[in-house]
């Protein structure tokens, strides 16, 4: 009997020497992750609490690694995500790999507070980034035209918009669903909202919003839109000082000499673009590549673009937006569907591209103290979702590389600290 008790406590002794040397957690990112989604969703929950994490960026696909806690393990088991402990060896062989390697370590250190500006009606799609948010189980606020011109921005860290029209011109879906029930609706909304808050018409009201959020970003706001809002918000704050909206949206006519009229240099990320005037034609301006695209990507299995490979150590932000466990991503489309490059300004940085054409589908840019990044398309895991379409179920996605991109963006904040310092 005391022979075992001196085993047990040799091999109690054993176990706990083990224990205090693993002593990290790491979330790899690359093929061996069983839900990529839900991994972004325990990093942030894990900031949340006050842990710190290591980003390692290039390092098995942008894998996170943190302290082994009881509590870190649990959530990810019951999040179905997978992990490894790591011991202190292990640890130090990572070190020595990413310092010899086209890799870096970059720490986050607060999860950032989320807001998504999203209509108050219920409009017949549905929004991305408010799904990839959900699934992964990272909590967000919801702020419209109210809201933001109340200065409520202030509350948070990292903005998000729904596919928004700030122009005013609700889409350009007028063609096809004025008489839609829905379209009405949405009309409504917003005619009641610019009078409420004093505005003439719903364009001018956009025009303020859009100046305000622009304004966030100037003093250190981290804004991620997708689909249709980088285009008109860009087309927005050109035309301040002019009227691009056809009468079958605002009830007089466009500007005569609206288009000589564009100030780009009120924008973020576009210039020397021209606007659509017709207000049966669904197309905001020529930013967006839709139709010219049709000619090179006429289906799903023709429409991919191809993600830029930064150098870590020099270049942590952009590779921090790109990080992913493939290249190569397969295109969807959108009331935006792609960015021409053509009309980038010169300072705003691709991250993803469609090679050998006048294409790019992700960007990124800086603006006084903050930054913007711009996705285009609506659904990574719908080619062309169409009005009235049910909800992407992340569930059958759980690894989407498309939907990856997204949540690089809402864990970048975090590094902003650090980032700063160096």
């Amino acid at each position: 009997m005391a022979t075992r008790f001196v085993i047990g406590l040799i091999l109690l002794a054993a176990i706990s020497i083990q224990t205090a040397k693993a002593d990290k957690l790491l979330i790899p990112m690359d093929e061996a992750q069983a839900d990529h989604l839900k991994a972004y969703g325990v990093a942030y929950w894990c900031l949340k609490q006050g842990y710190k994490v290591e980003w390692l960026l290039n390092y098995r696909a942008g894998s996170f690694m943190t302290d082994a806690l009881p509590g870190i393990e649990n959530v990810g088991l019951l999040r179905g995500v997978y992990y490894e402990i790591v011991s202190q060896a292990q640890v130090e062989q990572i070190a020595a790999t990413i310092d010899a390697e086209n890799m870096e370590v970059v720490e986050l250190e607060k999860a950032p507070e989320v807001a998504v500006y999203s209509p108050p009606n219920k409009e017949p799609w549905d929004d991305a980034v408010t799904l990839a948010l959900t699934y992964a189980e990272i909590p967000y606020s919801t702020v419209w035209d109210e809201e933001v011109l109340a200065g409520d921005l202030e509350k948070y860290d990292w903005l998000h918009l729904h596919h928004e029209d700030f122009t005013g011109q609700y889409g350009k879906f007028y063609a096809m669903y004025h008489n839609a029930t829905w379209y009405q609706q949405e009309v409504a909304v917003n005619e009641m909202a610019s009078y409420k808050l004093g505005f003439a018409k719903v364009p001018k009201l956009k025009l303020a919003v859009a100046r305000t959020i622009k304004d966030y970003v100037s003093r250190g706001g981290f804004l991620f839109t997708m689909c249709s809002a980088p285009e008109t918000m860009d087309i927005a704050l050109a035309a301040w000082d002019t009227d691009i909206v056809p009468p079958e949206y605002d009830g007089d006519p466009v500007a005569s000499d609206c288009q000589s009229k564009l100030d780009f240099s009120q924008g973020l990320a576009f210039e020397n673009f021209e606007v659509s005037l017709n207000a049966y034609e669904y197309k905001h301006s020529d930013i967006d590549t839709y139709p010219d695209r049709r000619v090179y990507a006429p289906d799903p299995g023709s429409d991919f673009f191809t993600l830029f490979d930064f150098a870590a150590k020099l270049d942590p932000v952009p590779t921090m937006l790109v990080q992913c466990h493939v290249g190569t991503i397969n295109g969807f489309m959108g009331q935006s569907t792609a960015m021409r490059k053509s009309l980038l300004k010169k300072f705003v940085t691709v991250l993803a591209e469609v090679e050998g054409k006048d294409e790019v589908r992700y960007v990124h840019g800086n603006y006084g103290r903050g930054t913007f990044t711009f996705l285009s398309g609506h659904d990574p895991e719908d080619y062309q979702h169409m009005i009235g379409d049910p909800p992407t179920d992340l569930s059958l996605h759980r690894n989407s590389p498309g939907y990856r991109l997204i949540l690089n963006n809402v864990l970048f904040p975090a590094a902003r600290q650090k980032e700063r310092k160096t």
